[in-house]
């Protein structure tokens, strides 16, 4: 049986409870914020931050919301909250994952939402309607053939928000699937020794980490020092298989919409408290 706090907060008066319990506990959270943040600055931080942004329906399910496609919004706009969290921690590079391959298996309505805020959000940063605290260099990495066509157009406009001076690297990570970026990199890997005439015997030897890494979907980037999941769902699902063999990791509860500066501060702090050996 559920003790009578967490029958309240899941129950009818659930999301006026959550609310009150948040307007109540702000000092308190304000206060252990700054000091969070003041531990978290005096170590090193992560150089490149991964997250696999996931609950968006939940959340909304959970906020008692008919539209589900309102976690969907609520979660874009946290994803450009991270990009300024980042920022300010001097943390040079994010990847977002926003959308799998298999999200474009659920239903038309859904992944048509899910399409439409995926391009407003490119296109809002795009067209300077939704500003960073620092200039950006923007990418997008997936299967974009497997896009939508307003999706896809987004995503060839966004191009244009990409600065090499940017103080920050975002990569967007849509119709995204580890094992079809391997796949991708093994053909091009192949096509390329027999584009150099190897010898069919020595096609094999041909394929090492590094001409592998050269056809990554994320080539010339770093590989993700940390990899945070929302949501409560403790494993990867395929999220960036080739580039995560060194990343630490941090699952933590809550759904993608209500991930809080504070609950990122925890997750980095958590890294900080860790040794990487790599292997080693």
């Amino acid at each position: 049986m559920a003790d009578p706090l967490s029958a309240l907060a899941s129950g009818r008066f659930g999301r006026v409870y959550r609310r009150t319990v948040d307007v109540v506990l702000a000092p308190a959270y304000a206060f252990y914020g700054a000091r969070l943040r003041a531990a978290v600055l005096a170590h090193p931080r992560p150089g490149h931050v991964a997250v696999i942004m996931d609950g968006n329906r939940r959340w909304a399910v959970a906020e008692g919301l008919s539209d589900t496609g309102a976690g969907h919004r609520r979660g874009a706009e946290k994803a450009l909250e991270l990009v300024d969290w980042c920022v300010e921690l001097g943390i040079g590079e994010v990847t977002l994952w926003a959308l799998s391959i298999e999200n474009l298996e659920r239903t038309a309505e859904e992944v048509t939402t899910i399409a439409d805020v995926a391009a407003d959000a490119i296109g809002a940063l795009t067209s300077g309607r939704r500003r960073t605290r620092a200039p950006v260099e923007l990418r997008v990495i997936g299967r974009r053939d497997l896009l939508p066509a307003g999706l896809a157009d987004a995503v060839d406009r966004s191009a244009s928000l990409s600065r090499a001076d940017g103080s920050i690297r975002v990569t967007i990570a849509i119709a995204y699937s580890g094992r079809d970026e391997l796949l991708e990199a093994f053909r091009a890997t192949i096509r390329d020794a027999v584009a150099s005439e190897t010898p069919i015997d020595e096609l094999a030897d041909a394929i090492t980490a590094e001409t592998l890494s050269a056809h990554l979907y994320t080539h010339g980037s770093s590989d993700p020092d940390l990899i945070i999941r929302t949501s409560g769902e403790v494993r990867l699902s395929g999220f960036l298989p080739w580039q995560s063999v060194y990343s630490e990791y941090h699952f933590c509860d809550v759904y993608w919409p209500a991930f809080r500066e504070i609950d990122f501060l925890r997750a980095i702090r958590t890294y900080q408290q860790r040794t990487r050996r790599r292997g080693r």
